[in-house]
């Protein structure tokens, strides 16, 4: 009889398909590091037209079959890419044949469509996972079609659900007719009822078989009001079926050693040739060619993000002598905000308001400092990014920031990063004084800091096997 722990990793997007954040990146890197310890995991994701097409050479058409929801039946092409770990997509142009990823009207439809396809290519496959693996509102369906309708049927009744929250603040809120839709019994509204609408979110908390998310403190935080956007009481009443597991990143993908994008290669042994990585950067973005701490911050520039507290301290920030990197896309005043702060500061300050990989990259390799000054942040990537290369994060104490940076301590040459605690602008210019200070205490100093944040080890290794703990958990319940 196979022992092989099977799963089936069901979400969104996937990195390096497509991705509109963390989730993205999450879901391309955790089922390597779990193929790389023996587990039989594939992944599935829907056909987005926005794909990019030099990752879908080499895919082959699987079958067809019909979804029924109550009052629409459309088809559903199975696509594979198959490699180290085989993926699948779910084609259907009329619901993702579309310029976006979500945020459509019929979100509702599109994504109870995906999940029920989802559960009916198992059948055509022959490929019954001990577990499913959920992600985000767009999977919430999926564990309740799985508890509701599919349990009932011999090959899907052994199959147990993991539900992991990347972020609770979306929550896939939809009109009451959504449960008649998808063609659910009425008794399943006590479960799906959110201020008299749909929540997929509070569908996949109630009908999974277990809850996770990705980091320890995030899993704490939403339990309270301040964090759980309404969700906390249904989260503390399954308090003893949630965890929290931090996420990691590709270590191999992410290697200052190699990376194609950066001028000269380091490592933690030699972090001083970073230098030259910075002066390129300082070349390529008009920046003055000269020895400055340089903060770089990629991000969306949203509240949450801590754009809002970072906006107060602009000129007082840029009264030291620093330069300030940014990449990134968001909301038009905080666009505005930082096309407004190049302009002021020319030479010194470089508002980058678009996304570009190769310049992430480089932005990480390069800058001496990285900012995250987030309101909250589940896990948060940016900071292990950021830290692989070297760049030493100044963040707020919260989630996955709390779980994965210590602030530095030149006595005891102990910590990663600098952290403020309170949310407020004058917390987040004290960690960026703090920062300042310590690198201006000379070269040997901030190389201290820097092998610190290089030595820290937030690749998929460790969060894999925990990962694997909990999928086999599940399995023999």
């Amino acid at each position: 009889m196979d022992k092989t722990l099977k799963v089936l990793i069901v979400a969104g997007e996937s990195a390096p398909f497509i991705k509109s954040g963390g989730l993205g990146d999450v879901v391309g890197s955790l089922p390597k590091a779990l193929r790389a310890k023996g587990v039989d995991v594939r992944v599935v994701i829907p056909r987005h037209r926005a794909i990019k097409n030099d990752t879908m050479y080499g895919v082959e058409f699987v079958g067809e079959f019909d979804v029924h929801l109550q009052w629409r039946k459309q088809p559903a092409k199975i696509l594979v890419k198959n490699g180290d770990v085989p993926v699948y997509f779910v084609e259907n142009d009329y619901y993702f044949g579309r310029g976006g990823l979500y945020g459509y009207d019929d979100d509702n439809e599109r994504f109870a469509f995906f999940s029920k396809a989802a559960l009916d290519m198992l059948a055509m496959l022959d490929f019954y996972p001990d577990i499913i693996h959920c992600n985000d509102w767009q999977t919430g369906p999926l564990c309740a079609y799985l508890k509701e309708i599919y349990s009932h049927m011999m090959p899907y009744s052994k199959i147990k659900t993991l539900y992991t929250i990347h972020n609770l603040q979306y929550q896939g809120r939809f009109a009451p007719s959504t449960l008649d839709m998808m063609g659910l019994p009425g008794w399943a509204w006590n479960n799906v009822e959110f201020y008299d609408s749909v929540s997929f979110m509070k569908m996949g908390l109630v009908y999974c078989d277990y809850i996770s998310t990705v980091s320890e403190t995030y899993a704490y935080e939403i339990q309270t009001s301040e964090y759980g956007y309404g969700m906390e009481g249904i989260l503390r009443s399954r308090a003893d079926r949630l965890c929290g597991i931090i996420n990691g990143i590709d270590f191999v993908a992410n290697n200052p050693a190699t990376d194609k994008h950066i001028v000269k290669h380091f490592d933690a042994a030699h972090p001083e040739d970073k230098a030259e990585n910075k002066r390129a950067l300082q070349e390529r973005l008009g920046l003055e060619q000269r020895d400055v701490p340089v903060i770089g911050m990629i991000t969306r520039l949203a509240d949450q993000k801590g754009i809002d507290i970072f906006a107060h301290v602009v000129d007082e920030m840029m009264r030291r002598d620093v330069q300030f990197v940014l990449l990134g896309t968001g909301e038009a005043s905080y666009e505005y905000l930082f096309r407004a702060m190049q302009a002021s500061y020319p030479g010194r300050v470089s508002a980058n308001i678009f996304f570009d990989e190769s310049l992430a990259q480089q932005i990480y390799a390069s800058s001496d400092l990285f900012l995250m000054p987030s309101k909250f942040e589940p896990c948060g990537l940016g900071q292990m990014f950021s830290l692989r290369f070297g760049t030493v994060p100044i963040v707020r104490k919260t989630g996955g920031l709390a779980d994965t940076i210590q602030h530095y301590n030149p006595e005891t040459k102990e910590g990663n990063g600098f952290l403020f605690e309170h949310y407020d602008s004058w917390g987040l210019m004290w960690a960026i004084d703090e920062a300042l200070k310590v690198y201006h205490m000379g070269k040997e100093e901030w190389l201290t800091v820097v092998k610190n944040a290089m030595n820290s080890d937030y690749s998929w290794e460790s969060s894999a096997d925990k990962y694997i703990a909990l999928y086999e958990k599940l399995k023999n319940e």
